[in-house]
Parts: C-alpha cells; structure tokens; sequence
C-alpha cells in the first residue's frame, strides 16, 4: 500500500493518494485543490485512479474535484448527509475569499458499515460527524483517514454551520477505541497516531473540552 500526502490549496489541505502497489489501483481522498496536480501524482506513482473518496464536503476538500473530473471520469463517493454543504461548496469558499470551482455531483452514497475496496485493499466506513454532519473517517491497514475530525494536537472545529460539538466528542471517543499504533493521516497537518494522540491531545486527556453551543 502507498500512500501519499500532498498539501493542496491556500488552506493546505491534505489530499492523499492512495494505491494498492499489487494491482495499480488507485483513489484519492479528499481532492481539496489542484486537481491536475493530484492526477499527475497518481500517475507518478504507478496509480490508475479508480474513485474518489471524501471524508466530508467542506470547500477546502472538494476544490479539486471538478479538474480531476475533467481528466479521469471516476465515481465520487460521499456521505448524504453532507449533501447541503457539497452542494454550497463554491458559494461557502466565497465567504472566505477564496474562489473553487464547483464539483459535479456525487455518484456514490457512503454510509456506516460499507467497506470501500481499491484493488486488494479494503477500508471500513465510519460514520464520525460533529465536524460534520455527514463526517466519515475510512479505516483499515493499520490507518485511518479521518479528514477533519482529528488533528494531531487538536480536534475539528465545531463552530461552522451544521456541526455538532456533542456529536464530534463522541466521535473522537470511537476513533480512540482504534489500536495505538494506528496511523492517523488527518486533513490538515501532519500524521500522528492514536496512541500519541490518546496520551497527548488535550481534547482527549481531558485537558480541554468542546463546549456545546446552547440550543
């Protein structure tokens, strides 16, 4: 298994090439920007990109979507209940001032259970909203893609529109159950580990803690 981490957009989020070295079957996950640049990368590494995965739909992770599209007609597979914000996901950037291109529409629903294949390898699907509604993390091999949900040191915001502090504590509390030695490749910043980030976070110490907003 390769996987591959490249910074993308002015957000500098992680988009990751994934492939399965014994058949050259390939996806990418979260393709926030740069969508040529992604593909390439794929290329570079004996990849032929079969779909592509996303963790959830803020702007910053679905920038990329509509010029990978453009190159490689493959499936995009996302969680229905982050429809409304895929949707938004060009009038949301402009909130920020940034500008993306709205992607297609999705193809494929993800929901809790599925098992997403790529080559010999095979991921589960964990339903992990609070960062999002429709948040999901994709584990298996010893990893877990866990987009925006977990930092190393931190924790996904939770002051954006439809997220939920309440439902991302009891998401970090289900991604601790994972093995320690679990890679964790977030969507922004650097790797870590679960047992690193059991021992260390403070969101999950308990050192500091989400506050809920009030109803």
């Amino acid at each position: 298994m390769i996987v591959s981490a490249l910074p993308v957009g002015p957000l500098q989020e992680n988009a990751y090439v994934l492939v399965s070295d014994a058949s050259g079957d390939a996806v990418l996950i979260d393709p926030g920007d740069e969508g040529e640049r992604l593909v390439r990368a794929a290329e570079s590494l004996g990849g032929t990109i079969r779909a592509i995965w996303l963790t959830h739909a803020h702007m910053d992770h679905v920038g990329g979507i509509a010029a990978v599209k453009r190159i490689v007609d493959v499936p995009i597979h996302l969680h229905p209940l982050d429809r409304p914000l895929y949707d938004g996901a060009a009038q949301h950037a402009l909130l920020f001032g940034l500008r993306i291109e709205q992607p297609p529409p999705p193809e494929r629903e993800l929901a809790e259970g599925d098992v997403l294949s790529v080559g010999e390898l095979e991921f589960d699907v964990w339903h992990v909203p609070g960062h999002a509604p429709g948040h999901v993390a994709l584990i298996g091999h010893g990893v877990a893609f866990v987009g925006d949900c977990l930092f190393a040191g931190s924790v996904g915001r939770t002051d954006l529109p439809l997220s939920n502090p309440a439902a991302l504590n009891r998401s970090l509390q289900r991604l601790c159950t994972l093995p320690d030695d679990t890679i964790v490749y977030t969507g922004h910043g650097p790797e870590t580990t679960i047992a690193r980030e059991r021992a260390s976070n403070p969101f999950l110490s308990g050192a500091a803690r989400l506050v809920e907003r009030p109803p």
